[in-house]
């Protein structure tokens, strides 16, 4: 098992990532309330990893901090839930935001995430209240800081915006939408992509 990984950090293409340690690079999938949080391309950068082995493929998941990860670990062991619907929920709905539709029974706002329909939801909540109950007693559960990293726009940052929540599950239509409603000069396409999910929610 890889658990932590600490390189370079060589591509950043929401929400997909590339880190170069050793001479090797290591593809990655990050929720985006991760990669958020990322440095800059070239920059040094550390992630706590979870690698899930597949008859076709070996695919690796990445984490700003350990206790994302723990999330997502969490999530994974729930019964119908995958690692792209994980990755779904945990960059739709922020840790503490996902906690409180938990503990509120917020059944609207699961079922706005991609590939979470009415019954879905209904489960996640039932499921993950008992689990919730163990993390809410330790303490820095939901108190993520969550500031984007404003890196350099591109040119493409509106594209890479629309196709980064595309990859999430949302519609192409429906991304579109959401990224040119929020589309200022000079915004990354990370900035682009926390703002369209904030107007979403």
């Amino acid at each position: 098992m890889i658990g932590r990984l600490r390189g370079l950090l060589a591509e950043k293409q929401p929400p997909h990532l590339m880190v170069e340690a050793g001479g090797v690079g290591y593809e990655l999938e990050m929720p985006l309330s991760s990669l958020y949080r990322l440095p800059a391309i070239g920059e040094p950068v550390t992630l706590y990893t979870h690698l899930v082995v597949r008859e076709d493929a070996h695919l690796l998941y990445g984490f700003a901090e350990r206790r994302e990860r723990e999330l997502f670990r969490e999530l994974i062991r729930l019964n119908g839930v995958g690692p792209k619907l994980a990755l779904a929920l945990m960059s739709a709905l922020e840790v503490d935001d996902l906690v409180r539709c938990v503990q509120q029974d917020d059944l609207k706002s699961l079922t706005r995430v991609p590939g979470v329909g009415k019954k879905t939801a209904e489960r996640l909540l039932v499921e993950l209240r008992d689990r919730f109950t163990a993390w809410e007693t330790q303490p820095g559960v939901i108190a993520l800081a969550l500031e984007p990293t404003r890196s350099a726009p591109v040119s493409s940052a509106e594209s890479d915006a629309v196709s980064a929540l595309t990859t999430l599950g949302f519609k192409p239509a429906e991304a579109a939408r959401a990224v040119a409603a929020v589309l200022e000069d000079g915004l990354s396409s990370e900035e682009l992509i926390r703002r369209a999910l904030k107007g979403m929610a």
